[in-house]
């Protein structure tokens, strides 16, 4: 019979080798004398140094290591998903695996967690990273992420978090959403909290991001902002642009026929030109409102995929979930 585990720790790893056996060290010593049953995750995301040497030979030596080698560097996002494909436990935890997430922090996620949240987020709120290049865009985008999805966290970009697996069961992460991933918990209707979690300075290596993942945040940002507003109702967006468009051409049409009938010459203004891009803007984008509630209609009911979730059924005093 397998063994119940309570607890999967996902850690995604990319060129960590001088990391990796304080890491697990640090893990293993803390999800033990937390008490709990739990598995350790490591995905090793490509790396190019010896980072897959390093954690074959953990995995024979902490029996609670399980190791999950990638075949290419496909980036974050897959490889935490991967993670949380293959573990098993009723909560999973993700942190980076360089170290300046604490381990120590884990049974507090947890212990929040299960106070009936389905998502809890940690908060570097004394981050070691340089001001400039790392703490102020990331401010930026912290306020500018909470002002779109209405999901207002201090700190989307710590890697340290728990989950409830029912709610990691309902999303597919693809891209680079692995940072946005509070706000796909919550277009699925999960309870989202965030606590102060300890943040350490950069031990080993270098930091894999640079300034280029601010325009890859915005373009996922304006991704997900259309999966929070208008997954269900694709028309709604579209359409209503089309309907506008429509509107305005057919106005315009109508005031240089008057124009017209009044003698005047249009052939030659640019309203004219501008009245019928106007009308066939109007009639696509509305063309596209339908064939994107077709899509979705389809997405749904292909996936047996429900529009709502249900978190609990009461009869009376007695929970029939």
């Amino acid at each position: 019979m397998t063994k119940k585990i309570d607890v999967s720790v996902v850690v995604p790893i990319f060129n960590e080798e001088e990391s990796l056996p304080g890491l697990v060290e640090q893990i293993v010593q803390v999800m033990r004398s937390n008490g709990e049953t739990f598995e350790l995750v490591l995905v090793n995301d490509g790396s190019t140094d010896k980072s897959a040497d390093v954690l074959f030979n953990l995995s024979l030596q902490v029996p609670e290591v399980l190791c999950v080698l990638l075949r290419k560097n496909y980036g974050q996002t897959a490889a935490m998903a991967a993670g949380f494909d293959i573990s098993k436990g009723d909560v999973i935890v993700t942190l980076d695996g360089d170290l300046q997430n604490d381990p120590a922090d884990i049974p507090s996620l947890v212990k929040r967690l299960r106070e009936g949240f389905d998502l809890v987020s940690g908060w570097r709120y004394r981050r070691k990273d340089a001001e400039i290049t790392r703490k102020l865009p990331s401010r930026i985008a912290n306020r500018l992420i909470g002002a779109v999805t209405g999901v207002r966290l201090n700190d989307y970009g710590c890697s340290l978090k728990a989950y409830r697996r029912d709610v990691l069961a309902d999303i597919r992460p693809y891209g680079e959403l692995h940072r946005l991933l509070p706000v796909l918990a919550n277009i699925e209707g999960a309870k989202i909290t965030e606590i102060r979690v300890n943040h350490r300075s950069r031990k080993y290596g270098k930091s894999k991001y640079g300034i280029d993942r601010t325009f890859r945040v915005l373009m996922d940002l304006l991704t997900v902002w259309f999966m929070n507003r208008f997954l269900t109702r694709p028309m709604y967006v579209f359409g209503f642009g089309g309907i506008v468009a429509i509107f305005a051409s057919f106005s315009t049409s109508i005031y240089l026929l008057i124009l017209k009938i009044m003698g005047q010459d249009i052939g030659n203004r640019p309203l004219l030109t501008f009245s019928l891009v106007l009308g066939i803007a109007g009639v696509q984008l509305f063309c596209f409102g339908l064939l994107g509630e077709l899509q979705i209609r389809t997405y749904h009911e292909s996936q047996g995929r429900p529009i709502y979730r249900i978190r609990n059924i009461f009869r009376g005093k007695d929970s029939l979930d």
